[in-house]
C-alpha cells in the first residue's frame, strides 16, 4: 500500500483529499502548520519553508499532493504571498528529487492567467482559455503560480519526476453554492464564471497522483459549465465584446475555461455542478 503525502491536509481541499485517499486504500500523512480533528490519518506539523523539515516529513512517501499555500493576494503583503507560495514549491520538488520520490501533483490555479486579480483588467486572447493561453498575472499570487509550474517543469527535465500542476478554478463545497449568486453573472467576470466542486476536485488531484504516463503537465481543473444561469455566448457578448477569437461556439452554459486536456491526461471528468448540487 503506498504512502501519499498531502501538504496543506488541515486544508478546505486537503481534509476532503485525505478522506478519500484512506477511502480508496492508500495511507496518508499530512504536513500541515496545524493539526486538524477531522483527519484520520498520521499528521506532522511541518514548515514548509524550512527545507530540512520537509525532507525529514516526505521520507516514506511514494508521492506527494501538494496543496498548502496562500490560497489568494489577501491578508498579507505581496513579498510573504510570493515567497510562502513559491518556497513551499520549490521545497517540496527539491525534496521529492533527493528522496527520489517519482510523483508530485502540485496545486496551482487559474489565477496563473491573470485574469482574476488584475489590476488592469483584461479579456482573454481566445476562448475556450486553454492550457496554451498565455499567463499573464499583474501580481504575486498569479505570479507565484507561474514560478511554481515553471519550477516543477524545471525539476521534470533534471530529473524525470512526474510532475503535474493542477489549475484549479474556485473550489466550491456543496453546502457553499447556496451564497454564490448565479443570477449576478458580472461577480464572476474575473474568473470567468469558472468553478470546480471540492468533490471534482479531490478526485482530479488523485487522478494526478495515479496518473503513470510521465512528464510535466500544466492541467485546467474547472467544471464543465460556468457559475452563471446565462448562456455563455451571452455573458461573453455583453462583458468581453472586444473578443473576437472565439474558437468554438459554446453550447447554452459551457464553460469558458477548458477542461479538456485534464479529462484526455488523467481520465478524469467533473461529475458535479451547482445545478443539482
Amino acid at each position: 500500500m503506498q504512502t501519499i503525502a498531502v501538504t496543506g491536509g488541515s486544508g478546505k481541499l486537503g481534509v476532503r483529499v485525505v478522506e478519500e485517499l484512506l477511502n480508496q486504500g492508500f495511507r496518508v500523512v499530512s504536513l500541515d502548520e496545524r493539526r486538524s480533528d477531522k483527519l484520520n490519518c498520521r499528521q506532522i506539523q511541518t514548515d514548509l519553508s524550512d527545507f530540512g523539515q520537509v525532507v525529514s516529513g516526505l521520507q516514506g512517501a511514494g508521492a506527494v499532493l501538494h496543496l498548502a499555500a496562500i490560497p489568494a493576494p489577501l491578508g498579507y503583503t505581496n513579498t510573504h504571498i510570493f515567497a510562502n507560495n513559491v518556497l513551499s514549491t520549490y521545497h517540496i520538488l527539491e525534496a521529492a528529487s533527493l528522496l527520489g520520490i517519482p510523483k508530485v501533483a502540485a496545486c496551482s490555479s487559474e489565477s496563473a492567467y491573470g485574469f482574476a486579480w488584475a489590476s488592469k483588467p483584461f479579456a482573454p486572447q481566445y476562448v475556450p482559455v486553454d492550457e496554451a493561453h498565455p499567463l499573464l498575472p499583474q501580481e504575486c499570487y498569479g505570479l507565484s503560480k507561474q514560478a511554481g509550474e515553471l519550477a516543477g517543469a524545471m525539476f521534470h527535465r533534471r530529473t524525470g519526476m512526474q510532475v503535474i500542476a493542477l489549475r484549479y478554478s474556485m473550489i466550491v463545497a456543496p453546502h457553499e453554492y447556496e451564497k454564490h449568486a448565479v443570477t449576478d453573472p458580472e461577480r464572476y467576470t474575473r474568473i470567468l464564471w469558472s468553478y470546480i466542486d471540492i468533490r471534482d476536485a479531490a478526485q482530479a488531484g488523485i487522478a494526478a497522483l495515479r496518473f503513470d504516463g510521465g512528464g510535466f503537465h500544466a492541467l485546467n481543473i474547472t467544471s464543465d459549465d460556468t457559475l452563471s444561469d446565462w448562456p455563455t455566448e451571452r455573458l461573453l457578448d455583453r462583458f468581453f465584446p472586444e473578443l473576437k477569437d472565439r474558437r468554438v461556439s459554446f453550447e447554452g452554459r459551457e464553460a469558458v475555461v477548458s477542461n479538456n486536456l485534464a479529462k484526455q491526461v488523467l481520465n478524469w471528468s467533473p461529475a458535479y455542478s451547482w445545478t443539482s448540487a
